[in-house]
């Protein structure tokens, strides 16, 4: 039966004439296109970006007494010197993801240098990529000492500006946990150009906003109330610290929506929002 099937249809196709079959295998593609898009998204993973990618990419160790911090730096193709981003992962630690954004920078003209913040503290005095899971990395980073972290991105920082390719002026941006750290570190830091937080929380201490001297940008999920709840209170207190802060709420986003946004299976809101919010913070970094 399935051949007698077969042979029918060979037949038919035989019969149709070439504007017939053009018609028909423009169709067959139209509906072929989404399914082959989408088998391309999930095969171009970040560790496949980076590998691709056209631009200068180097690691550094910084040394920290009796460690090393490694740090991720990737570098723009231009002829004048560029500004530079110092990029604060998520809790998850350096992972490629992170530094595909370090890239994404460089793409857009910027020197990023994204600092692995668990340098030292994984198995054997390992980095990231030493612990067995995301889990026992994400514990680990936790309990990293304020202090060391602080440290460690004022290393990085200074690093970064005195590269010859670099223009001197820096810009600090995070995400998740490394949103809160930016926020953190531009209490911190001075000379920032400005601050990009990307769904993390604020000092609740009124005397470190007061530290701030750069703009801060918030970038947040409408459907993450664990973080985006704390916005308006944050709004109220930097603007009684007189320090200009910007929060946007991306519409059905939820938390994480820049990295989900690329997944191939990422929701149409997470999409959405991914692209917007990589837009304005590429436009604001572009700002004079």
């Amino acid at each position: 039966m399935k051949q007698r099937n077969g042979r029918k249809a060979l037949e038919l196709l035989s019969q149709l004439n070439d504007s017939a079959m053009k018609t028909l295998l423009t169709l067959a593609g139209a509906l072929l296109l989404p399914f082959f898009a989408s088998t391309a998204a999930r095969q171009e993973t970040p560790a496949t970006a980076l590998a691709q990618s056209p631009r200068h990419h180097e690691w550094v160790e910084l040394e920290r007494g009796e460690r090393k911090l490694r740090c991720f730096v990737a570098f723009p193709e231009v002829a004048a010197k560029a500004p530079a981003v110092l990029v604060i992962h998520e809790n998850k630690g350096l992972t490629d993801w992170v530094r595909s954004v370090a890239d994404g920078l460089a793409a857009a003209g910027f020197i990023a240098i994204a600092p692995d913040l668990l340098s030292g503290a994984g198995p054997e005095s390992g980095d990231t990529t030493s612990f067995e899971s995301v889990d026992l990395a994400t514990k680990a980073l936790y309990a990293l000492a304020p202090d060391q972290v602080k440290a460690d991105l004022d290393a990085a920082a200074a690093h970064v500006r005195k590269l010859d390719a670099c223009d001197g002026s820096l810009s600090v941006a995070g995400f998740c946990w490394g949103g809160s750290q930016t926020f953190t570190y531009a209490a911190h830091a001075k000379g920032l150009r400005a601050a990009f937080v990307f769904y993390g929380g604020a000092p609740k201490d009124a005397d470190l906003l007061a530290k701030i001297e750069c703009p801060v940008y918030g970038f947040y999920g409408e459907n993450d109330a664990r973080i985006t709840s704390t916005v308006a209170d944050t709004s109220a207190a930097m603007k009684t610290a007189g320090k200009r802060f910007e929060p946007v709420i991306y519409a059905g986003a939820g938390h994480g929506f820049v990295r989900a946004g690329e997944a191939a299976d990422a929701s149409e809101a997470n999409k959405k929002a991914r692209a917007e919010a990589w837009k304005r913070w590429i436009e604001l970094l572009a700002a004079k």
